[in-house]
């Protein structure tokens, strides 16, 4: 380990500094303390007899000097720069979390009912089973496949609670990449920004298919039909339920077949992430469609899933893992080593989260409440997208097409504004937005729609 020592010497009337490796037996500074010696120079040399005190530091260099800074994260980034801006204008567009026509946090009212339950019962806080609450697990797993699903029924369907959408996808991916060496994970372009990381960091190899067309701000079905086709026989190709994210864009149920049909024919495995159920279109079940076709082909698929929107519990860390087998043997197998792999990770998952989940679904009238609180969060986002819409076409005399806003769903549009479009509606406008071009809906209010239109037509017409 590097060290320099500092040597700081005091000689009445005068001061010197110098620099040495040691000073035996003279007062030393060191990071382990602070010592102070005196010794009295010869008395006989010298009539003026003064005291001498020495100091010495010894700096030593971290073990972390090799560590670089590491970069903002593209999201959570946003958010930082965003509370810097004293602007009163200010709109926060990057993290995709609900907000209220006045711009607050929502808490539903569905899960302040639940947690009263949780009180009303006296519930413990004991560690929860490696695979989580067993509540939980069945309710997720029917709210996502139906509670009449055959797999379901026949037991097909190795279902573990996970850390959010976040963790349940890292969890898949361990699993890839002990029991599928060298197996490659499809992912669209664009996607949501921790898809990447979170593979990478699992050393799980992936590529791109096409998906986003920039010329129509539409889908590029052809692009993303050629791409899993042309890709090794058995690879992962990982969809967006509903809802894409950042684009907004989701093949019809016509397409969802295609796919389907070409995922089959290469014999790759579908692996769907699932954020948005109930919140993008406001209903449950015609948000689990696109899955619930794949399993009805009786196809094996990775399915993980996120309670962070559709009921509000962003911090709560809930969610699951769902890997859906060709036998019920396969699945607990498969279940087994879920758990392993969970195991090391974290342990056992939180128990707050998973408690509300289970006591919304299991409860008739919970349930009912929860997907009227649902409607009504869709349905906002649907009138602010409507309203900019509007907006964009009574303010822009060019004649641009900015229909695509209409035909994209759930909670984010993607503007098709550049980088440097993009960092123009920040540093001139105060709308903070991913540089990709995404803005998230929910959370802008309809007060605020033709503010946000002019910084979109200001930022496409007069920005390259």
């Amino acid at each position: 380990m590097a060290s320099t020592v500092l040597s700081l010497t005091s000689v009445s009337p005068s001061a010197s500094l110098s620099t040495q490796e040691s000073h035996k037996g003279k007062l030393k500074l060191r990071s382990s303390g602070l010592s102070f010696n005196t010794e009295k120079l010869n008395p006989f040399t010298n009539a003026r007899s003064f005291g001498r005190i020495s100091m010495v530091a010894t700096v030593n260099a971290s073990r972390f000097e090799g560590i670089a800074m590491a970069p903002p994260d593209p999201i959570l980034g946003v958010s930082e720069a965003f509370r810097a801006d004293t602007d009163e204008k200010k709109l926060n567009l990057g993290v995709g979390a609900y907000r209220t026509e006045e711009l607050q946090p929502y808490v539903l009212d569905v899960v302040k009912k639940a947690e009263n339950l949780m009180i009303e019962r006296g519930e413990n806080k004991e560690y929860l089973p490696i695979e989580g609450l067993a509540a939980f697990n069945k309710a997720t797993a029917e709210l996502l496949f139906g509670a009449d699903s055959p797999i379901i029924k026949e037991q097909k369907v190795a279902t573990v609670q996970g850390l959010s959408g976040t963790g349940s996808l890292r969890l898949a991916a361990a699993l890839i990449e002990r029991y599928f060496p060298g197996a490659e994970v499809l992912i669209s372009s664009p996607t949501w920004g921790n898809h990447k990381n979170i593979f990478n960091d699992a050393r799980v190899p992936w590529s791109e298919y096409r998906y986003y067309d920039p010329k129509t701000v539409g889908l590029d079905f052809e692009g993303m039909i050629a791409d899993i086709k042309a890709a090794p026989e058995g690879s992962f190709v990982l969809l967006h339920g509903c809802a894409h994210n950042p684009t907004g864009i989701d093949p019809t149920p016509e397409q969802w077949e295609k796919i389907a049909d070409i995922i089959q024919e290469k014999n790759h495995i579908p692996f769907f992430d699932v954020a948005y159920q109930g919140f993008a279109s406001g209903s449950l079940d015609a948000d689990a469609s696109s899955v619930r076709l794949f399993a009805a082909r009786g196809m094996e698929l990775f399915v993980a899933q996120s309670y962070s929107k559709n009921l509000g519990l962003y911090a709560e860390r809930i969610g699951a893992m769902n890997v859906v087998c060709s036998s019920a043997d396969a699945a607990a197998r498969v279940k087994s080593q879920l758990k392993r792999l969970a195991r090391p990770m974290y342990s056992n998952p939180p128990i707050h989260g998973a408690r509300i989940v289970a006591n919304v679904v299991g409860d008739p009238a919970l349930f009912n409440e929860w997907k009227a609180e649902m409607e009504m969060m869709a349905g906002r986002i649907k009138n602010v997208r409507q309203k900019l819409y509007d907006s964009l076409v009574a303010k822009d005399k060019s004649g641009k097409d900015w229909s695509f806003i209409l035909k994209q769903i759930g909670m984010f549009s993607f503007t098709g504004l550049n980088k440097v479009q993009s960092e123009n509606m920040t540093n001139k406008w105060h709308v903070y937005m991913t540089k990709d071009g995404r803005i998230s809906l929910a959370g802008l209010s309809l007060a605020k729609c033709e503010y946000l239109a002019d910084a979109i037509i200001d930022s496409y017409h007069n920005v390259s």
